[in-house]
């Protein structure tokens, strides 16, 4: 099997798929969210320990509709490691809809994985969990995420000013608005 870092030709495709939590997922899920450079875009300020995370595994299995929220491992099939996570948050069974969110590792970024993960997602939401539609929320500078949340179909719905706190002279970020109708 190729080592993670090599890259996949210009021609090629990932696969991915997507999966439950496990217990075995605690060193990835500890590393992926004490890596500082996602901090600003996960509303993280500091620190997980693996304390908290295993106790977050013994309780992932829980209901969506109880929990409002779902954390899906995204899986490389083509490697046959885990490349990162998307989460479903918000969830509103009335209105069937759901929040995205998407973290891919830094080593796997731009080569497809999040684009099949949501056009997975989509899917998934739509067919299996019946939802109307999914939305998400992007900074104005996060240009990669804008890019691939468009691709992907989300059309842009709104502005939020000076919404996100950031590392820009006046200190403020705008936060994009995005949602897709999942058709039947």
């Amino acid at each position: 099997m190729p080592p993670a870092y090599l890259p996949l030709l210009p021609d090629e495709k990932p696969t991915v798929a997507l999966r439950a939590l496990e217990p075995e997922d605690l060193d990835f899920l500890y590393a992926l969210e004490n890596d500082r450079t996602i901090w600003a875009v996960s509303d993280t300020l500091a620190p997980i320990s693996r304390h908290a995370l295993r106790e977050y595994l013994r309780h992932a299995a829980a209901d969506l509709h109880e929990v409002r929220q779902l954390r899906l491992v995204v899986d490389s099939v083509d490697w046959g490691q885990s490349v990162g996570v998307v989460d479903l948050f918000d969830f509103d069974p009335r209105h069937q809809r759901a929040g995205v969110g998407i973290t891919i590792r830094a080593s796997e970024r731009r080569r497809g994985y999040a684009w099949h993960t949501l056009n997975l997602l989509k899917a998934y939401a739509r067919d299996v969990l019946h939802l109307h539609q999914l939305y998400c929320t992007v900074a104005a500078d996060n240009r990669a995420s804008l890019s691939l949340f468009k691709k992907s179909g989300f059309r842009r719905v709104g502005v939020r000013q000076d919404w996100l706190r950031g590392n820009t002279p006046s200190g403020w970020i705008n936060a994009i608005e995005l949602q897709i109708i999942l058709s039947p």
